[in-house]
């Protein structure tokens, strides 16, 4: 879908507006990550009762999360992120009561945790799915660097904030934020005209099911071989990559020796590498190829991990730098990725698309863990770090290389079989 005229000159306003108010939602969101976490390392001291949180808010998104695009392509994209900020919104309000009257229970904030995972498993692939609706092709590298920056600078700002607001606040106040916050996104949202895809006019007159609907959208993705590909390096690199920002503590203190503040400077040399990243995506917008930028990004992370291995005991100084130019490298590869995927996927199929991706590649993050323990007990932990680099510098290499990945802003090629139900 080409962006009309109108949408090419009119485009900033409207956009803007719902991103700011999801801004403002996603600060909430992590304020109330926060003081869960908080509360419940300080009232249990239980690395269990943590896993458990961890995993009651990772399973939802996993599980349900491509029966949820299947849904957000057949509704109302507008109506759908509503309803998610709604729900997520009403059981925070439901929580803080329960805090306020003293009668909070550790199950309560598992089910919390839960809606908000299941609320994010619709209101992500909607959000992204309307996206590329309403910004012009060539402006979504950019886009996409914007979101980085905002990714970047909550994870700076949200826990040192979180921890002044708790000074003032109970739980309970905090968590009125979120509701707050999430009830100005949806005014934000209310007045605006979202668009909805086109659909074909085969889709329109059948009017399939809504397996029929999820099976066709597996199916378009599972027959196109570069957005296979693409599908299986993102999976790989969060496998690779979730244990290896999780490793940063023990980084710090069993492999460079040092204690809380070098720990703090290595959180923020990412947190603003991350911010930088994002700028530069932002304004200078990658290549005229998005994919050559997302795969350079790669081999540019991959090798700061690599360095980063590398390092002997006495070089924390020039970790903090590799940590740095891995946070940069981070927004133009996956920004740049996300940018590739709303120019060509379909934007009938986006939601069952994106939900897929954010699926499968979330379920490599606990795996990645599971597999990182034993390994860096028994070898080290700058092990962990040169092999998750070489293989994500490989990877870069490779898009280059395949020309299924090297050509996929070409679009769905036309000698592949229709995407029909399988």
């Amino acid at each position: 879908m080409q962006p009309s005229q109108t949408l090419a000159q009119g485009w900033q306003r409207p956009f803007f507006q719902m991103w700011i108010g999801q801004a403002l939602s996603l600060l909430g969101s992590q304020l109330v990550q926060f003081a869960l976490v908080w509360y419940l390392t300080r009232e249990t001291g239980s690395a269990t009762v943590l896993a458990t949180a961890t995993l009651v808010a990772l399973l939802p998104n996993i599980l349900l999360g491509p029966l949820a695009g299947s849904l957000v392509d057949r509704g109302v994209r507008k109506r759908i992120m509503i309803l998610a900020d709604g729900s997520i919104a009403l059981a925070t309000l439901v929580l803080a009561g329960l805090f306020a009257t003293g009668l909070a229970e550790i199950w309560h904030i598992y089910v919390l945790m839960a809606v908000r995972s299941l609320g994010q498993s619709f209101h992500s692939p909607a959000f992204s799915a309307s996206t590329s609706l309403m910004v012009p092709k060539e402006h979504l590298p950019r886009i996409q660097g914007v979101n980085q920056v905002l990714n970047g600078g909550l994870s700076v700002v949200a826990a040192p904030l979180g921890a002044f607001l708790l000074e003032f606040l109970p739980t309970q106040g905090l968590l009125a934020i979120d509701v707050v916050t999430a009830a100005i996104a949806i005014l934000m949202v209310l007045p605006l005209r979202i668009p909805q895809p086109v659909q074909d006019a085969a889709s329109a007159a059948s009017k399939p099911s809504f397996w029929a609907d999820f099976r066709e959208g597996f199916a378009y993705v599972t027959t196109w071989p570069g957005l296979m590909l693409l599908l299986g390096m993102s999976m790989l690199i969060n496998l690779l990559f979730s244990p290896a920002i999780s490793l940063f503590p023990l980084l710090v203190t069993k492999h460079f020796q040092q204690g809380a503040a070098e720990f703090g400077w290595l959180q923020g040399a990412w947190g603003l590498g991350i911010v930088l990243g994002g700028a530069l995506l932002g304004v200078w917008g990658g290549f005229k190829r998005r994919i050559y930028t997302a795969q350079s990004g790669l081999v540019g992370l991959g090798l700061a991990l690599v360095l980063l291995g590398l390092l002997p005991p006495s070089g924390f100084i020039f970790g903090v730098g590799f940590v740095l130019l891995a946070g940069l490298m981070l927004p133009l590869s996956n920004g740049s990725f996300w940018a590739v995927m709303q120019a060509t996927v379909d934007p009938a199929r986006q939601g069952r698309v994106f939900s897929l991706v954010i699926s499968l590649a979330s379920a490599m993050a606990p795996l990645g863990l599971l597999l990182a323990g034993p390994l860096v007990d028994t070898y080290g932990v700058p092990l962990w770090y040169q092999v998750a680099g070489s293989l994500c510098a490989l990877m870069g290499v490779l898009g280059f290389l395949i020309p299924a990945v090297r050509d996929l802003e070409k679009g769905r090629p036309q000698t592949l079989p229709q995407s029909e139900v399988i």
